[in-house]
């Protein structure tokens, strides 16, 4: 049975509704499973449509194999879907991610008693090889940051905006959430809300706080217009509206190209810029896994590797055999 294509980039609009586009048990055990998700568990927005798109495939296949509901689910058939997500020519990262999905529907369905035995756990996910990201160095980064040019339209806002995230290594969504009220430049920080609601405190380098005093002194107030509903957001489009993470990456985007930067540099290669330049520059392990917001260590361990200049280094300092 042919398995649909789709982008391996998930949807993000979560307009659609899975229970209305199937009508099946099934899709309405997986509505009540990404309400469940949203309000008990308190995941974020881009969480809830990530797991959404990759149900909805799930709840396609099984459809196709007679599969009504999350009680008639069998590790065969999943196992089965994983493989043809392979067969597919899917990323490993994607089929991962589908089958983590998928676990974490089998265990809201063992917890709300729509399924008798726990099997998640003997469902293997394929051994993925550690990527290790895309970093630019110092040098490119400026000729990004350089990109916008004084005679444009927004340049005060669009150069705050590359500042701030070489600054601060926030994601494209947590930017675009930033209020003025979470802004304190008098000390030199910023408060960010990132993944699952979780605070954290971000230094801000001068530069930084310089282009965004600059574009909220000069630019906001004319892109603020009258009766708009934008209210304390820090970044505004042309039409007064908050932008949104989709307008920031097509800015990062535009001005790559601009800089002759690699086609693959999106938003999150400022983020890994960021870290790996700390590291570079003697920052310790534990601050930078703060300022960045992971969870486990061993998520910013993989920037350690990265910088190979900074390991030849400690290699000729410390090895007895130079």
């Amino acid at each position: 049975m042919p398995l649909v294509k789709h982008n391996d980039a998930c949807e993000q609009s979560s307009s659609f509704a899975l229970a209305d586009s199937t009508g099946s048990p099934l899709a309405k055990d997986v509505e009540d499973f990404l309400k469940y998700l949203t309000v008990e568990a308190g995941l974020a927005a881009n969480t809830i449509s990530a797991y959404r798109c990759d149900l909805k495939y799930f709840i396609k296949y099984c459809q196709d194999e007679k599969i009504k509901s999350l009680g008639e689910l069998n590790p065969a058939a999943i196992q089965n879907y994983v493989q043809l997500m392979t067969k597919s020519g899917k990323a490993e990262s994607s089929v991962k991610r589908g089958l983590i999905a998928i676990r974490m529907l089998l265990r809201f369905g063992v917890l709300t008693g729509r399924i008798e035995d726990d099997f998640a756990s003997l469902l293997d996910a394929p051994k993925l090889w550690q990527r290790l990201p895309v970093v630019c160095s110092k040098k490119q980064v400026v000729n990004l940051l350089e990109a916008p040019l004084p005679e444009e339209p927004f340049y005060l806002r669009d150069r705050a905006i590359l500042e701030l995230l070489y600054a601060t290594g926030v994601r494209a969504s947590e930017l675009a959430g930033l209020k003025i009220s979470d802004l304190n430049f008098d000390v030199g920080y910023l408060r960010c809300l990132g993944k699952g609601n979780k605070e954290r405190i971000i230094p801000v380098g001068k530069t930084a706080i310089a282009a965004t005093v600059e574009y909220l002194r000069d630019l906001r107030p004319k892109l603020n217009k009258p009766n708009n509903k934008s209210g304390d957001f820090l970044l505004l489009s042309r039409t007064g509206r908050a932008m949104s993470r989709i307008e920031i990456w097509r800015l990062i985007k535009k001005y790559a190209l601009r800089a002759g930067m690699p086609g693959k540099l999106t938003v999150h290669t400022l983020r890994h810029c960021f870290a790996t330049h700390l590291l570079a520059g003697g920052a310790d392990l534990r601050s930078v896994q703060e300022m960045l917001g992971h969870v486990d260590i061993a998520t910013t361990q993989i920037y350690t590797h990265v910088d190979q200049e900074r390991l030849r280094s400690v290699h000729r300092k410390f090895h007895p055999r130079p």
